[in-house]
């Protein structure tokens, strides 16, 4: 007779199912997932690379898009009213913390399928063009304003003002530096931004946002959404709160399809393609005030001269 104490199993124990790490979006100052519950699947680039498995990136929906913009024109009073020294004291804040985070973002690039040396370049490329803009955010007003002789009893001052909420489709590829580069000249001038991150490494969109919510930049004037630029493009160069749209893409049917929506609506649309992209890696040709000047409203006040 058996012995009752021993129990034999029925069947053999089933193996733990491994669940796909989510990641979220980054909108309103919060992450959030996507509305429609739908994601798409990335995986580590390189074998043996830190945090190589593969997981849910959100695929951002026309309702994300909407969303989006409200919380980026909610923020953008706010943000545009405050001196230019205060916003540039937030970008270095942001250097501070994108360079607190330099290992992790080395990792999340190399993952991806970065070289080592190039990952390294890239984050420090990347904390100094946030040095670069925090240093230019309180001089943009003496490098534009301008006075205008008149024959008159009266003056002519020309001023720069923040043109509103600024839709942008980021790079692939530099990941990191990609992000930098098109978000620092839209933000430093007072403007908010919705923008639409990398296809490719998304991850590393991630760790940036997490950067910006651990640094002093309110929420709501940055706001990145995660899925296909082809299909959130046309959605944020149609929508009529949007006020100017640039777009970092090597799809030349893309640059076309954003410039003829944007018209629509007549805002300002700027597409680059892939000379463009590349020049963001040049330490000259990556920076400067072109790219902030693209996304200002200069404004003409006329005063009395009292004579």
């Amino acid at each position: 007779m058996a012995n009752p104490s021993k129990r034999v199993s029925a069947a053999p124990a089933r193996q733990r199912l491994s669940i796909p790490k989510a990641y979220k979006m980054y909108v309103g100052g919060a992450f959030i997932r996507s509305e429609s519950g739908r994601y798409y699947q990335v995986s580590g680039m390189t074998k043996g690379s830190a945090d190589a498995e593969v997981v849910n990136i959100p695929l951002g929906s026309r309702k994300d898009a909407r969303d989006a913009v409200l919380a980026g024109k909610a923020a953008l009073h706010g943000w545009s009213s405050r001196t230019a020294f205060n916003r540039g004291q937030i970008l270095y804040r942001l250097a501070e913390v994108l360079e607190s985070r330099h290992e992790e973002l080395v990792t999340s690039l190399v993952r991806a399928g970065a070289t080592e040396r190039d990952a390294i370049d890239e984050v420090n490329a990347s904390v100094d063009r946030a040095v670069w803009y925090a240093g230019l955010a309180d001089k943009i007003s003496a490098l534009v304003a301008s006075h205008n002789p008149v024959s008159g009893p009266h003056f002519g001052f020309t001023l720069p003002e923040a043109m509103g909420l600024v839709a942008v489709l980021a790079p692939e590829s530099p990941a990191l530096l990609g992000l930098v580069s098109t978000i620092l000249p839209v933000i430093v001038s007072g403007n908010t931004t919705v923008v639409v991150a990398g296809e490719r490494d998304p991850r590393t969109a991630v760790i940036f946002c997490e950067c910006l919510a651990t640094s002093d930049l309110p929420g709501g004037v940055v706001n990145v959404l995660t899925g296909r630029a082809q299909d959130l493009g046309p959605q944020l160069a149609k929508h009529r709160e949007v006020n100017a749209l640039e777009a970092w893409t090597p799809d030349a049917a893309l640059r076309t399809s954003l410039e003829r929506d944007g018209a629509g609506s007549v805002k300002r649309v700027k597409t680059h393609d892939a000379q463009g992209i590349a020049a963001l890696r040049d330490e000259q040709r990556g920076q400067g005030l072109t790219y902030v000047e693209r996304f200002l409203e200069l404004k003409t006040i006329w005063h009395p001269a009292g004579i």
